[in-house]
C-alpha cells in the first residue's frame, strides 16, 4: 500500500484498512495455522488468496493443485486475437520499409532514454483477476518500458505474464504464495546476475530482489521489494528499509542503482530511520514533489477495496543512486498509471502504478 508526502496526513488518513479488520485477519491466521499445522506466513498467503474466507482457504490448502491457470478463461472466451493482451507488439500488414523505419526511430529514442514501471498489481485479490491482469498488460504494452518492477505477483499471474510478455525476461523473488518480479526487455537490457536477500524477521514472506544488468553500456543494479504491510508492523518495515539502503550503498560506485517497489512507508518512518543517505534520492522528491503523482494508494479515487475512509498515502517509492562521476542516467519524469476503470467497474489494482522516464547521457 502506500504513503503520503508533503504535509503529514490527518489522523483519519492514517486509518489504513482499519485496525479491527487487521486484528480479525491476524486471528484468522492463527486459526488457519492451527488447523493446517503450518506457519503464520503460509496461513496468511492462503487466506489472502481466498478473500479471507476460512473454508475456501482450507479447501485450497488441502486440495491438490489445479493445473489450469486461474487467469485463463475457457478457450471459447479467448478465441479472438483482440481478447488476448500481448506485450509483444505483433507485426501488422504495414510495409517492411515502414516497419524498419519505425524500429530504427524507436531504437534511437531508446538510446537516449530509459524507462521503467513499478506497480503493486494486487494479485491477492481474486475478484475480476483476469480482466485486471489484462488491464495491467495493456498499460505495459502501451508504454513498453525497459524494466518492470512488480509486487504481489501470484503463480497464475506469473504464468500469464510469461505467456503474454515473451519479449521480456522475468526474474522472481519467489515461486510460491505471492512475490515480487523484475521484467527486463530482452532487446534492451542485458541480464548479468540476480540475488534474493531474505528479510529474517518478516511475517509476510517479504524479501529484497536484486538484479544486475547493463543498458546501453551503463551498469545498473535493479532492486524491488514489498516491505512489511500495515501500521502495526512499522518496526519491521523500518528494519527492512535499512537493509534496502545498506544493499544500495554496498553496490559498486560505478553502477547506477534503482530501487522501486511498494514500501508501505510513512514519511515519519523514513525520518525515524535517519532519512535517506545523501547519495540516495527519493525520485519523487528529486523531481520537485509533483502533485499529480503524490499518492499511489488513494481510497478516495480508487474504490477497489471499498474503504469508506479517505486514505491518501505514498506507499510506492523509487530510490535512485547515480553512478560515480558525471551522471550517466538521470530521472526526468514521473507519472501515475492505472487511473481508468475497466469494463468490470474496477481498477487494475488498488495501487496506482508509477511510470518513470530517465535520460541516458551518451
Amino acid at each position: 500500500m502506500e504513503q503520503k508526502s508533503g504535509p503529514e496526513p490527518a489522523p483519519e488518513a492514517e486509518r489504513e484498512e482499519g485496525e479491527p479488520e487487521v486484528k480479525k485477519r491476524r486471528l484468522l491466521c492463527v486459526e488457519f495455522a492451527s488447523v493446517a499445522s503450518c506457519d503464520d506466513a503460509v496461513a496468511q498467503c492462503y487466506l489472502a488468496e481466498n478473500d479471507w474466507e476460512m473454508e475456501r482457504a482450507l479447501n485450497s490448502y488441502f486440495e491438490p493443485p489445479v493445473e489450469e491457470s486461474a487467469l485463463e478463461s475457457p478457450p471459447e472466451t479467448l478465441s479472438g486475437p483482440e481478447s488476448c493482451v500481448d506485450l509483444t507488439s505483433e507485426e501488422t500488414t504495414e510495409s517492411v520499409s515502414s516497419k524498419t523505419s519505425t524500429a530504427e526511430n524507436t531504437q534511437q529514442e531508446d538510446d537516449s532514454m530509459f524507462s521503467f514501471i513499478t506497480w503493486n498489481i494486487d494479485g491477492l485479490d481474486p475478484n475480476n483477476l483476469q480482466e485486471r491482469a489484462q488491464g495491467v498488460c495493456s498499460y505495459l504494452a502501451l508504454y513498453s518500458p525497459d524494466v518492470i518492477f512488480l509486487q504481489e505477483v501470484i503463480p497464475p499471474y506469473y504464468s500469464y505474464l510469461k505467456k503474454k510478455a515473451s519479449s521480456y525476461e522475468i526474474i522472481t523473488g519467489n515461486e510460491e504464495g505471492y512475490f515480487t518480479a523484475i521484467m527486463l526487455k530482452k532487446s534492451r537490457v542485458k541480464f548479468k546476475s540476480q540475488e534474493i536477500i531474505p528479510f529474517p524477521d518478516t511475517k509476510m514472506m517479504r524479501n529484497l530482489l536484486c538484479v544486475h544488468v547493463s543498458v546501453s553500456g551503463n551498469e545498473l543494479f535493479l532492486m524491488t521489494s514489498h516491505l512489511e504491510s500495515t501500521r502495526g508492523h512499522a518496526k519491521e518495515r523500518i528494519n527492512q528499509l535499512k537493509m534496502v539502503l545498506k544493499k544500495i550503498q554496498e553496490a559498486p560506485e560505478s553502477a547506477t542503482i534503482i530501487f522501486a517497489g511498494d514500501t508501505n512507508l510513512r514519511d515519519q518512518e523514513v525520518t525515524k530511520c535517519g532519512g535517506l543517505p545523501n547519495n540516495i534520492l527519493d525520485v519523487w522528491e528529486f523531481l520537485g514533489k509533483p502533485k499529480h503523482c503524490q499518492y499511489t494508494w488513494d481510497t478516495q479515487m480508487n474504490s477497489n477495496l471499498g474503504i469508506p475512509a479517505t486514505c491518501k498515502l505514498r506507499f510506492d517509492r523509487i530510490f535512485f543512486r547515480a553512478a560515480a562521476g558525471d551522471g550517466h542516467i538521470i530521472p526526468r519524469s514521473l507519472d501515475l498509471l492505472g487511473l481508468e476503470k475497466l469494463d468490470c467497474g474496477r481498477f487494475p489494482s488498488d495501487h496506482w502504478g508509477l511510470l518513470c522516464n530517465l535520460d541516458v547521457i551518451l
